[in-house]
Formats: structure tokens, sequence, C-alpha cells
């Protein structure tokens, strides 16, 4: 399996994970051949692209850091709470928030090891409820590889997972406009993180932590965020993890105003701001643990080559194993390269993301 952008997909490839739509309805199965009024509907839908079965990836199995039962479960229940608190009409029961966090947790410590190799598909009318999933994920993830117990982890969640709540009392037309705020709707979208941390304070039995990380989520290792413009240690751990996992998941999404980043651009903002509006410590953490050329994605190398990524390392996440499939623009017998070790590609790097052959011949199938 790997991933093709959306604007390389052609009709006759195979889908190779099933496509959920905002009420986690299934829209289109894996194993669904591709045709233009599928094609068509992806665009509409905002998707950054799809995970297609080939020749050249079905041996190459990506495996997602939480379950995809859970990951819709959490995203179901976090919709529904945020329609109360909109509604301000049906009390709020936090304990399946809480109940769904623990379970995020135990699914994360299971599986410490693993590297986040996937890109997330989210459709776009849906992005506030996965956005706010996958902001849990990866701050548990930095949380556990710091070390943090099960019950710090927890607190970490829950407030990873309320971290936008807030949004519900800004007006929708500011949140969903296409075109560059004024100065005015920019204040008011920066009340979100305040008005969220007040209404989790005053409704909900959280811990004091969750509180905060709500509060602080915003907020710049260089003093530059909001609310407070606290700056460096002033920022509460929690809110720092937020922070990053925040920014990251936001810029590899579509939105009405600019088209997603893809991992590799994403993670050069995050390494590029690292003691500007992040703690550095935490910065090297998460480049270990999110892969910017995930498993699946095809890449340019700096000598001509073409490749699909087969496997990362997390203190050499530049330098992954590639299946080359392509040379100087020709298909070749497909072979692998490990950008890590082997001594004949030690000045070879990765140049970016390849779009060309993510949609034409891509090479003959190895014997």
């Amino acid at each position: 399996m790997r991933f093709v952008p959306a604007n390389c997909l052609r009709e006759g490839m195979k889908l190779g994970q099933t496509v959920y739509g905002r009420n986690e309805e299934r829209l289109l199965i894996a194993g669904t051949t591709l045709t233009s009024k599928y094609i068509k509907s992806i665009s509409k839908m905002m998707l950054n692209g799809l995970y297609i079965d080939d020749d050249i990836s079905k041996d190459i199995e990506i495996k997602n850091v939480i379950s995809e039962e859970l990951r819709s479960e959490t995203t179901k229940c976090i919709r529904s709470l945020f329609v109360c608190v909109e509604k301000d009409t049906v009390p709020v029961n936090i304990n399946s928030i809480s109940n769904r966090v623990e379970n995020i947790v135990e699914e994360l410590l299971q599986h410490k090891n693993m590297m986040v190799n996937m890109i997330d598909l989210k459709v776009f009318d849906d992005y506030t409820y996965s956005h706010s999933v996958n902001v849990a994920v990866l701050s548990i993830i930095v949380g556990v590889t710091m070390g943090l117990n099960k019950k710090e982890l927890t607190k970490l969640g829950l407030g990873a997972l309320l971290h936008d709540i807030g949004k519900v009392f800004i007006d929708k037309d500011i949140i969903n406009k296409p075109g560059k705020l004024t100065s005015e709707e920019f204040d008011s979208i920066k009340m979100h993180s305040k008005l969220g941390y007040e209404y989790v304070r005053d409704r909900f039995q959280l811990p004091v932590k969750s509180y905060i990380a709500v509060l602080d989520h915003h907020e710049r290792y260089d003093g530059s965020g909001y609310p407070n413009k606290k700056m460096g240690d002033e920022i509460s751990d929690f809110g720092k993890m937020v922070a990053l996992a925040d920014v990251y998941d936001a810029l590899t999404s579509e939105r009405p105003y600019r088209k997603a980043l893809s991992p590799s651009e994403a993670m050069e903002y995050i390494m590029g701001n690292s003691q500007v509006h992040f703690d550095p410590e935490l910065v090297d953490v998460f480049a270990k643990k999110v892969a910017p050329y995930p498993i699946g994605t095809l890449v340019r190398l700096s000598n001509g080559m073409t490749g699909l990524v087969v496997e990362n390392y997390e203190a050499f996440c530049l330098r992954p194993k590639v299946r080359i499939i392509r040379e100087n623009g020709k298909p070749v017998k497909l072979y692998e390269i490990d950008l890590k070790e082997d001594p004949n590609y030690m000045n070879v790097i990765i140049e970016g993301i390849d779009t060309e052959a993510s949609s034409g011949d891509t090479g003959s199938q190895s014997a």
C-alpha cells in the first residue's frame, strides 16, 4: 500500500484503505477500483490523497498507531461533546471522553516503539473532530517518549482532546473563512483558548493540568503566542506538547485557505521553529517519532532515482530504506537501498515528494 496525492489519482487504481465520511460512515471500501466519479468526489471532500494498492507496494503494511475502531469511537465522542456544548441543552458526560483517552493511552503504551508513519485522511467537514483526536494521539506519543506515567498521559490526552473546544464559541463564518482574516477576526479567534479553558474549568471535573493545556496551546516559546504571552518555562509542559501536535496536524490538513503541507514540509517548519515557537527538547522527540517521509511515500532522490519509502528509523528520520522504481525517469526492476546503512548512498539525500511518478508508470515488479 502507498499514499497517492489527490491530484495524482487515476481511474483503475485500487483503494488500499477504506475512506470514512464525517459521521464515520464508510464512503469507499478498501479494494474499490477508482472511477472518474469517485475521484471527483474525493476532490470535493478535500482529501489530500488516498492509500492505493498496486504491484510495487502490495507487500508494504502501513500500521495505525491506534486502532481504526478506537479512532472512530473517539471522533464520534468528541463530535457529540462539541454539539452538546454548542447547543448548551444536554448535560455532557465527560466520563466517556476520559474513557476514550485512557484507551488511547493503553494502545500507545503497547506500541511505544512505533513511529507515526501514517498520513491521516481527513474529510474537510470533519476537520475539527479528527484534528482533536490526532492532536491527542500525537501529544500522548510525545509524552510516552518523555517517560510520563499512565496517569499523567491521561491528563495530557484530556487536555489535548479538548484543546479546541473554545472554537464552539467563535463565529463559524470566521472559523471557516477561506480568505485572510482581518485583525478583528483574528482577535476573535485568539479568544478560543481562554474561552475553552474557562468552560472546561467551570463545567468539568478534570485535573488542573488538563485545563492549563487548553489555555496554553497557543503560547509560543519566544513569547509571541496568546492569550498570555508566556515564554519558555512559563508555558506548561502539557501546553508545549499540545502546541507542537496542534501545529503539525493543522499544517498537514487541507484547509479552506491553503493546501495541506506534506509531512516533510510540516516537519521542516517544526524543526525550523525550534527555540522560536517550540521547546527544542520536545522538537527533538517529535522528530524521532513522526516520520517526515511516511512508509508508502514516493520520493525523489538527489541522484535521479525515484523510490518508495519502505522503512523508517527513529534516530535517522531523513535516511529511510527506499525501494527504487525509477532511475533518471525510466522504470527499473525493483530493488532497495538503505540511506542510513549503505555506504554507496551516503551522499544521496531525499529532495522531496515525487508527484509525477505517483500517477504514472511506476516500474516493474521484481521477481
